[in-house]
């Protein structure tokens, strides 16, 4: 078992802290263990599933800490390397833990998706599925910062969420539509639960069906769940949720669901941020030319807004322009959000200031962006 962890360990850094949070601590032993630090590994133990005594893979580390007193083990949970359905999810959950602090991603790397957050979005949260892990970024001055991460479970068939029941965490770029206390829940939803925004637009249009995809907490008798245990949910421990819940904020916390996250440089977030940025630009002064046709080339022939397709929308948008001697469009609160999985795909919301000579609007729209053919396109538009 030392081999192992040591194996696991030999990139990870010492976490000294008077007051860690449990996965820390969990991880904090497993590496005082590998150093042969073992009165250190029991105490952090002891203390861990003394505060925690329903965190099963700390009493299982312990138990094997005070078996290894009296017989070489050959495997995490079992002295012969034995295993059984319910070791072997632990085991997962020991990896994915460890995972967090021996491969870890370069301070200079942060998630592809966030290219622009507006000033009320003060946090995002973005979800590794294949890491069971969820990364909090706090909005400095539009420039992501991560601040804190979290092991999560997610669906039991994995991350791609298609229809009702298909035991998948979706994937895509969700917002928080507000919090279910536990008093409102059962106990197996734990301290509470964030509801997501589950089907949104893009999910609709792609067919994609179910509900009551939410972030929550555990059940009071199990501190956590392995890796993928939920019927599509994001799954934190109790403490974990808690303090998860300082960061967000309802209808302004975006929350990034991926597969596996694509890490890039400052420089690579930059660049695309400009392009897709230039492009929305260019929408908005062709809009003011009053020139439909040239604004109509922004639009992908697959566009849709809820109500109308190309066509229609085409037809609506010479009437309007036709009756206009002047148009001013402004943007605030412009966010930019590439899509998981796909670079050529973003999510862009912002308040709308439209002016004309006849007509003063302000409206607050979410679209979605295609890159085609080498040039960004809108093809889906919500006003809310």
């Amino acid at each position: 078992m030392r081999y192992l962890l040591l194996t696991l360990l030999l990139a990870a850094p010492v976490l000294q802290a008077a007051e860690l949070d449990a996965d820390r601590q969990l991880t904090n032993s497993l590496l005082a263990i590998s150093q042969s630090r073992v009165p250190e590994a029991l105490d952090t133990l002891d203390s861990l599933t003394q505060r925690h005594p329903n965190f099963r893979l700390a009493q299982l580390i312990k138990g094997d800490m005070l078996l290894a007193r009296a017989q070489p083990l050959q495997a995490l949970g079992n002295p012969n390397g034995a295993s059984s359905p319910d070791l072997e999810l632990l085991r997962d959950e020991a990896r994915q833990r460890m995972r967090a602090v021996t491969d870890l991603q370069p301070n200079n790397k942060i998630p592809a998706y966030l290219l622009n957050l507006e000033d009320d979005y003060r946090h995002a949260l973005v979800v590794d599925a294949s890491r069971s892990r969820l990364y909090v970024y706090e909005n400095r001055a539009g420039l992501p910062l991560r601040v804190a991460d979290f092991y999560v479970t997610i669906g039991k068939a994995g991350a791609g969420k298609q229809k009702e029941g298909d035991n998948r965490t979706p994937v895509g770029i969700y917002s928080i539509s507000g919090f279910k206390s536990s008093k409102e829940l059962g106990d197996f939803y734990g301290s509470g639960a964030f509801t997501l925004s589950y089907p949104n637009e893009w999910d609709k249009r792609q067919g994609r069906s179910g509900h009551g995809i939410w972030i929550h907490g555990s059940p009071s008798n199990t501190y956590s769940r392995a890796p993928r245990a939920s019927e599509g949910c994001v799954v934190l421990a109790n403490d974990d949720l808690t303090r998860l819940g300082g960061y967000i904020k309802p209808g302004k916390t975006p929350v990034i669901i991926a597969e596996q996250v694509e890490w890039v440089s400052q420089d690579a977030l930059d660049a695309r941020r400009n392009d897709l940025a230039a492009a929305i630009d260019q929408w908005r002064v062709d809009w003011e030319s009053r020139d439909t046709a040239r604004l109509l080339t922004h639009y992908s022939a697959t566009f849709h807004n809820g109500e109308q397709n190309l066509s229609n929308f085409a037809a609506n948008k010479h009437k309007v322009n036709a009756d206009k001697a002047w148009i001013k469009i402004g943007l605030d609160k412009v966010s930019l959000l590439l899509y998981p999985e796909r670079s050529d795909f973003a999510l862009v919301s912002f308040v709308q200031n439209y002016r004309s000579n006849s007509l003063n609007d302000r409206t607050t729209k979410r679209q979605f962006w295609s890159r085609e053919n080498g040039r960004w396109k809108i093809i889906h538009e919500t006003s809310l």
